[in-house]
């Protein structure tokens, strides 16, 4: 899953970001108001943290721009402003959560979960096909009652396919969800960590999960 934040207190953002990656997500970064009010108009991202009080453009505003623009993605925002009045304020312009700074990572990283899960068509915090399942909070994944070791990218695809289950992604949609924006969705390496991860989940089982549709992308379903 790919999240944005925008915030302009470098140490702030290290620490979210250093905290996303661990738990596989794929981040980008904008300092900015303007800069991250541009990269969320023409990127495909599943979350949005965005500051308050930020230069170029304040997170109220874009909160507001983004969402005149028709842009759906849940939007958690930040801020050292405590006040129910400001709360409110943040939360009328289209912010999905708020939180106040100071705050605990694992806080944020329960809310980051719950965001994810109000987009998913699967609500609960394992997700599941077959005997196949996915736990978003654990970060662990088994088949069969018997856990696989998943490099974090690998999570990252198999928790994309999970959350469209039956539905074929195709490898722009996989690349702008899973890995940032420097990477080139044209080189082949969507095709090998599709490979691994087929090696992982399907390998010695009847009933493979993994699909492959040629020419469009992959599915993820119990059948073909």
């Amino acid at each position: 899953m790919r999240i944005l934040i925008i915030e302009d207190d470098s140490k702030i953002a290290d620490a979210v970001k250093r905290a996303l990656v661990e738990n596989h997500y794929s981040v980008d970064w904008a300092a900015d108001g303007k800069e991250g009010e541009y990269l969320a108009e023409i990127n495909d991202y599943d979350l949005i943290i965005l500051d308050l009080m930020l230069p170029g453009k304040d997170g109220r505003e874009v909160c507001k721009s983004l969402r005149k623009e028709s842009v759906k993605i849940p939007i958690l925002m930040l801020t050292a402003l405590d006040s129910v009045e400001d709360k409110i304020s943040g939360l009328d312009s289209g912010a999905d959560d708020y939180l106040t700074k100071p705050f605990h990572l694992g806080e944020l990283l329960a809310r980051v979960r719950s965001l994810m899960r109000r987009q998913s068509d699967d609500k609960n915090s394992i997700l599941e096909i077959a005997d196949l399942q996915l736990d978003t909070v654990k970060r662990e994944v088994t088949r069969a009652n018997k856990k696989i070791a998943l490099s974090a990218k690998e999570f990252a695809i198999l928790e994309l396919f999970l959350m469209n289950k039956n539905k074929v992604l195709n490898r722009q949609v996989i690349s702008e969800h899973v890995w940032d924006m420097n990477f080139d969705p044209q080189s082949n390496v969507i095709d090998s960590f599709i490979r691994f991860l087929r090696q992982k989940i399907d390998k010695g089982f009847d009933i493979q999960l993994i699909h492959t549709i040629r020419g469009v992308g992959y599915k993820l379903s119990e059948n073909p």
